[in-house]
C-alpha cells in the first residue's frame, strides 16, 4: 500500500471491502458456510450488541444494513453472497456520520472488528479470491 493510500484511509469517512482491494486487510473474506448462516451470524452480532441497531435485512438478496448508535455514529452495509456451495463471501461498506469529512480511520477499524468477529464465528476459507 502506498503512502497516498495510507493517508487516504485516515482522511476519508468511508471504507469498503472487495475482491481486488489494494489494501490486503480490506479484501473480501470467504467462509465455508451458507449465505443463510452468514446472515444469521451478522444478525446475532448486531442484535446482541447494544452498540449496533439493525435497520433492514433482506435475506433473499443477502444484504443487511445496521447503524452504530453508541460512540461515533456509522452506517454499515453487509453483503453476504454464496459463490459456490459452502463458499460464501462477506463484504462490508462503512460510512462514518460526522461533521468532518474524515474519520481518522474509524470506518477501517469497524471493518476490522466485524471481520474479526466473523472469523471467530465462521470457518474462514480465505480472504483473497482465487479463480
Amino acid at each position: 500500500m502506498s503512502f497516498r493510500q495510507t493517508i487516504a484511509r485516515y482522511f476519508s469517512d468511508h471504507a469498503e471491502t472487495n475482491d481486488v482491494h489494494m489494501d490486503p486487510s480490506l479484501k473480501t473474506h470467504y467462509y465455508k458456510t451458507t449465505a443463510g448462516k452468514g446472515i444469521s451470524m451478522l444478525e446475532n452480532l448486531f442484535q446482541n450488541n447494544p452498540k449496533y441497531r439493525i435497520n433492514a435485512v433482506s435475506k433473499d438478496r443477502g444484504e443487511m444494513s445496521a447503524s452504530i448508535v453508541k460512540g461515533k455514529k456509522a452506517f454499515i452495509v453487509a453483503t453476504v453472497t454464496m459463490v459456490r456451495p459452502h463458499r460464501t463471501a462477506i463484504d462490508f461498506s462503512v460510512t462514518t456520520e460526522s461533521v468532518l469529512p474524515f474519520d481518522f480511520g474509524y470506518s477501517y477499524k469497524v471493518i476490522q472488528e466485524l471481520y474479526a468477529y466473523a472469523d471467530k464465528e465462521l470457518p474462514l476459507i480465505e480472504n483473497i479470491r482465487q479463480s
